[in-house]
């Protein structure tokens, strides 16, 4: 069988699904549904859990016996200037130079990006060498200039942060796919399985999910349906839909029948 693996720069991931790690209870417990995912890359937000101090206790503790690799995230960065600080701080502490970029402009409601400080920060941050996947808003105009920027994967989101509305708009996210040549990760907004399902099944590159197996009733069940989820999106998508029609096909041939009742 073909390899189908997915690449963010020289990176290669077999796992198409990526977890976050906030919202849970523990490190323990994140680890834990992290593994069930078979995920091979988790986001951290860098200013909210430790990943940098080695005196507390840390994130990176509890993945070394593993293959899954920290992508440190800029949430809560309201600058170009605050990510590009962040992000060398990173570096210098940890060697970790793949990162999702996110600059938040709507801290109280919406958590919408703010698209033109993250396009700054993707410049800056390309020149000093960093693999960036970059959180955005779900427009292609804005995506082909984040991949011109530098940025080595697009992340439109489905949704707002948290909201598990799922996709609402799918068609933004085929004109995002449309108009880069770097993967696309549907990220924010992943409410289900169904969700990662419908993500693939659209042709998105992967799906990036955390408050959706976080704050499932059962954290490890969900990582493993994602997990499903989005082999059964991806397979789909490659194996090709039939057309729709706006009335019944027979699935069988009607062709050469016995007709019962005529002499």
């Amino acid at each position: 069988m073909k390899k189908d693996s997915l690449f963010i720069g020289d990176i290669e991931l077999k796992s198409r699904l990526i977890v976050g790690s906030g919202k849970y209870p523990d490190f323990q417990t994140t680890k834990d549904a992290t593994l069930a995912s078979e995920s091979e890359l988790i986001t951290v937000a860098v200013r909210r859990v430790n990943i940098t101090n080695p005196k507390e206790e840390n994130l990176l503790d509890y993945f070394k016996d593993t293959n899954i690799k920290l992508l440190p995230n800029s949430a809560g960065c309201k600058s170009a200037k605050e990510a590009i600080t962040l992000f060398r701080m990173v570096r210098e502490a940890t060697g970790i130079d793949l990162i999702k970029l996110e600059i938040i402009g709507d801290m109280t409601k919406t958590l919408y990006p703010d698209v033109l400080e993250t396009l700054e920060a993707c410049k800056v941050l390309a020149k000093e060498g960093f693999t960036i996947m970059t959180y955005t808003n779900d427009d292609p105009i804005m995506a082909k200039r984040l991949e011109d920027a530098g940025s080595h994967a697009i992340m439109p989101l489905a949704s707002p942060i948290g909201s598990g509305l799922g996709i609402q708009n799918r068609y933004n996210v085929l004109f995002v796919k449309e108009a880069v040549r770097v993967p696309v990760i549907v990220d924010a907004g992943i409410g289900c399985a169904s969700d990662a399902a419908i993500a693939m099944e659209i042709g998105a590159d992967g799906v990036l999910t955390n408050t959706a197996i976080a704050g499932a009733k059962d954290p490890i069940k969900m990582a493993k349906a994602m997990k499903h989820a989005v082999i059964a999106g991806r397979e789909s998508f490659l194996a090709g839909r039939i057309m729709k029609k706006p009335f019944a096909t027979a699935s069988s041939p009607t062709e050469g029948l016995i007709e019962f009742g005529r002499n």
